[in-house]
Order: C-alpha cells, then structure tokens, then sequence
C-alpha cells in the first residue's frame, strides 16, 4: 500500500475533521424524527433514546434543568454506557435548578464551555461509530420549560453515521477547550 492511499484510507476511517471548516456536505439518510413544543413529547423522544444507548452518549447543553432527562444520562452510565457532557459554563452557575452539579455527583464526567458568549448548543450524540447512531439538536434546551412553556423543535436524526460522527468531531472540539466541572465538597 502506497504512503498516499495509507493516508487516505486513515483520514476516511477517522471520519469528518475536528476542526471547523466550512460546511460539511453529507449525504442524507437514516430516519427523521421531528417533534415541536409545546405539545409533542419531545422529552419523550430523547429518554426513548437515551434508553436504547448502548456505547456511548455526548452531550452538549446550553440550559440543563429536566430531571428525567439527566437520571437517564445517569442511568445510562450505570449500564455501562460512557456518558460526557459539556455545559454552557455562565447557564451552569446562574440557573438554580441546574442538574449539571447533580450530574456530576453521580459521576457523570462534565465539562464546562466558557469559551464562547454562549456554549448554546443542544446536542445528544449516541452510539456514533455504528448503523444505530442518533443526533439529537434542535431548539429544543434540555428543560421542563422547553417541554411545556417553550415554542421549541427537537430532530431525533437515526441511521446517519456520517453525521453522526461530524456532531462527536465537533463534541470533542468543544471539548479540547472546556475545563473541567468539580462539584463543591
């Protein structure tokens, strides 16, 4: 095997650069899911989800108060699924119902993003790496207020590798600059 086509097949098989660069044409496939609050069970959607993790789930949240969602993260991670979060830093210690802290006392790994004006992302990467990969993103902040007071939208984006790997590469670009959450004693 040549140098040249080595170095190809090691840049296919690591999937979509970690690095921002442009947008990233992907080819669409995979089950769409769509969900719009109020009224959709939108919480719904991602517990059911959460629940079928068998490898691994990132997390990238911007506000992060819905306790349903966060025992399922733990619960995952009780099964052996490796949980990570990355938090918007500022959200994380102005919001008094924030689960990031109680995460994190249940030894789920969390980070925290104050990099940016605000870490606004609302992701779910499960199982990337495989056929049964799933993106979740939208509006939709893992909140009760998002589920019952918010006009919001929720993709649950099935069977997309491709995409999915392009959301863990970006998880993990977020992640090289987010610092470390230690609960206080």
């Amino acid at each position: 095997m040549t140098l040249r086509l080595a170095l190809l097949l090691a840049a296919v098989l690591a999937g979509p650069p970690a690095q921002a660069g442009g947008p990233l044409s992907l080819q669409a496939r995979g089950e769409v899911l769509v969900a719009f609050t109020p009224g959709d069970d939108a919480a719904g959607l991602i517990l059911a989800s959460l629940r079928a993790a068998r490898r691994q789930v990132l997390v990238q949240a911007y506000a992060f108060t819905h306790r349903d969602i966060a025992q399922a993260l733990v619960d995952a991670r009780r099964r052996g699924v490796d949980v990570r979060v990355i938090a918007d830093r500022l959200q994380s210690e102005r919001l008094e119902t924030s689960v990031v802290d109680w995460l994190a006392r249940q030894g789920v790994p969390v980070w925290l993003d104050g990099e940016h004006a605000a870490a606004h992302d609302k992701v779910m990467v499960i199982d990337a790496g495989g056929p049964a990969s799933v993106v979740i993103t939208g509006s939709y902040n893992f909140t009760h207020a998002a589920q019952h007071r918010n006009a919001e939208n929720l993709l649950v984006l099935r069977g997309n590798d491709a995409l999915a790997q392009a959301y863990a590469a970006n998880w993990r670009r977020h992640h090289a600059h987010a610092l470390p959450y230690r609960p206080a004693p």
